[in-house]
């Protein structure tokens, strides 16, 4: 990878970036509403974060996912949900569902996983949980195309 400069998208077009982080709020807000919890909301942005490859965001969301109550195991476990036993089936539904929007021009939302998560989650739950998805998404993009740097942080002194 080369160390050439990027555009960081929010400095060069900040009114753009406000944007999306109001939408962000907004959808924060419908999900909150529709029954998610900040637990719910960090497993599923950590884990499209880790998908699309954003360490930017990952760093972010497991900060988050920290005061949000979720283990170190628990974290350690997301990228290899479908075989840890950690997460109830409401997560693995919401975590099945993270997987499909990240993915979603592959083949879109597929009936499969549609209807099994639909089976699982109410239709609150699972239009709040889609508008986390397409945030995360999105923002996982302004920081991925920017390169975005996550520097290794300091080292705790005894």
């Amino acid at each position: 990878m080369s160390d050439e400069r990027r555009v960081h998208l929010s400095r060069s077009a900040p009114e753009a970036y406000k944007a999306l982080e109001a939408f962000s709020k907004a959808v924060g807000a419908i999900a909150t509403a529709n029954g998610i919890d900040d637990r719910l909301k960090e497993i599923v942005q950590l884990h499209a974060s880790q998908l699309n490859g954003c360490a930017y965001c990952v760093r972010v969301h497991v900060d988050r996912a920290l005061v949000a109550g979720l283990t170190a195991d628990e974290i350690a476990q997301l990228a290899t949900w479908r075989e840890s036993g950690v997460f109830d089936e409401r997560e693995r539904a919401a975590l099945e569902l993270a997987e499909a929007f990240t993915f979603i021009s592959e083949e879109g939302i597929p009936d499969a996983v549609y209807d099994h998560v639909g089976g699982i989650l109410s239709e609150q739950e699972y239009v709040g949980l889609s508008w986390i998805l397409v945030s995360i998404n999105a923002f996982n993009r302004v920081t991925i195309a920017g390169r975005y740097p996550v520097p290794p942080r300091p080292k705790a002194t005894t």
